[in-house]
Formats: C-alpha cells, sequence, structure tokens
C-alpha cells in the first residue's frame, strides 16, 4: 500500500483536533491525568500533520527535531510559527510516558503528577498547537 501525503495530512488533522475535543472534556470532568495525555496526543499529531506536509512523519512521541529539520522548506513568516510548534511538541512530549508510567522512581502514579493547575497549562499549550497547526497548513495550501 502506498503511503498518500496529502491523506496523511488529513488523518493527522483529524487526530489533534479530536484529541483536543477528548482532552477538554476530561478536563471539565476532572480527569486530569487523562485530559493530559490527550492534550500531548493533540500536540503529537498537529506537529506530523505540519511534517507531513514536506514527508511522512515518524512514530516519535517528540517530533519536534523532526520538525526542525524541515525549516528550510516554509516561508520566512511560518519559521517563527514553526519554531512556536516544536517548542510545545518538545515540553509536552514527556507528559506521553507520565501519563502511562508515572514517575517510578519517586512513586508517583499518573494521578499524582496531574494537578489541575498543570493539566490546564498542557491543554492550554495544546489548543495553541492545533491552532498554529492550522495556520501552517492554510499559509502553505494543505488546508
Amino acid at each position: 500500500m502506498k503511503l498518500n501525503p496529502k491523506r496523511e495530512i488529513i488523518y493527522r488533522v483529524k487526530l489533534a483536533k479530536k484529541f483536543l475535543e477528548e482532552a477538554e472534556k476530561h478536563f471539565k470532568n476532572g480527569m486530569y491525568r487523562n485530559a493530559a495525555s490527550a492534550s500531548q496526543l493533540s500536540v503529537e499529531n498537529a506537529v506530523k500533520a505540519v511534517i507531513a506536509t514536506k514527508r511522512i512523519p515518524s512514530w516519535a512521541h517528540d517530533p519536534s527535531n523532526e520538525l526542525l529539520e524541515l525549516m528550510e522548506y516554509f516561508s520566512p513568516y511560518l519559521k517563527e510559527k514553526i519554531k512556536e510548534l516544536a517548542l510545545i511538541a518538545r515540553e509536552t512530549a514527556p507528559v506521553h510516558s507520565e501519563s502511562t508510567y508515572g514517575k517510578p522512581l519517586e512513586g508517583l502514579t499518573p494521578w499524582d503528577i496531574f494537578t489541575k493547575k498543570r493539566t490546564k497549562a498542557i491543554l492550554e499549550n495544546a489548543g495553541k498547537a492545533v491552532k498554529l497547526m492550522e495556520e501552517i497548513l492554510s499559509r502553505t495550501n494543505h488546508y
């Protein structure tokens, strides 16, 4: 089966938005671990949607370096947006393992780690990542 870049972009956009919706619902219901996890997946897929405009993204949970490697293919205006999106991805990536395993060496479960305040910040970053993704894709005629 041959990979279709346009289909990959559409797929990743859908994942980013659906995970953001899920994160918002979990947050409203006080399920902070779930909200943090869904927020991280939203960010990851927002970045991968942008990467897919140039190549098929990897399976990495932190695709920030992969995105930055593609900077030369974007307009000067978008380079700042790309950097911002990559920074959000880099900051959010550890949430993947923390929301799954916690911090075993410290004896902290995922439910111990994700407070309302911390999760709200992660959720806000996911919202920013989706907005950046939409802007980048619209300015590259992929959205």
